[in-house]
């Protein structure tokens, strides 16, 4: 199958954690836009979403699904979301999509998060895709430096020219060449560089289960 078919399969696949008459945490990237479909489905029978991104936001009310801020929820039951990269313990790197802040927020408020992705992005050990760094633009330069310190290449996010300006108004950076061996304690470390506002590596924030597309359907991972 298509890479786009295993992405509307795991997105149909995760509607099953939703739990009903409840809210559900909803992230963001071209899976999740397949979930959100699908979460149209059974619009009627949820209270609402809290959204990780504008982007979601205004798919979500776009079909029709009512969208509340995560200050006006103190939990949910679920978070469905996406990764650029998950190993075998459910650690992720995520990102790719420049929400990783409000993806880590909302992450933070759910009892359960189900990473949704196709086979390729199961790795053994992260760091083969970029790692995302949202910083503050004041220390972009600074923290370039402390990553080519650890052996990494970091590199500013550009759109049309320009530095991406995240949702919240920062910047990204993109880090290659290191190899993420203890993802706890090297989200652990970054998150206390001044001007980081958030790491990629989502291992204090694991996923608990995985819906990973294969060619021979949906593989369910429990971590």
């Amino acid at each position: 199958m298509a890479q786009d078919e295993l992405k509307t399969l795991v997105g149909q696949g995760a509607l099953q954690y939703v739990v009903r008459g409840e809210l559900v945490g909803v992230g963001t990237g071209s899976t999740v836009n397949k979930f959100i479909d699908a979460l149209a489905t059974i619009k009627d029978q949820i209270k609402g979403a809290v959204s990780s991104s504008v982007a979601s936001t205004e798919r979500l009310r776009a079909l029709g699904i009512p969208v509340f801020d995560s200050n006006e929820v103190e939990r949910l039951s679920v978070y469905i979301d996406g990764a650029d990269e998950i190993d075998g313990h459910g650690n992720m790197v995520k990102g790719g999509g420049a929400a990783l802040t409000r993806e880590k927020i909302v992450a933070a408020q759910s009892d359960k998060f189900v990473c949704i992705a196709d086979a390729s992005k199961l790795v053994d050990v992260l760091g083969a895709f970029p790692l995302p760094v949202e910083v503050i633009p004041m220390a972009t330069a600074r923290i370039v430096r402390q990553f080519a310190a650890m052996g990494g290449h970091a590199v500013l996010r550009q759109k049309d020219g320009q530095p991406l300006v995240t949702d919240n108004g920062q910047y990204i950076i993109d880090v290659t060449g290191l190899k993420i061996a203890d993802p706890l304690a090297f989200e652990a470390q970054v998150s206390q560089w001044p001007g980081v506002v958030t790491v990629g590596v989502f291992a204090f924030q694991r996923a608990q289960v995985c819906l990973l597309g294969t060619a021979s359907g949906v593989k369910t991972l429990t971590f």
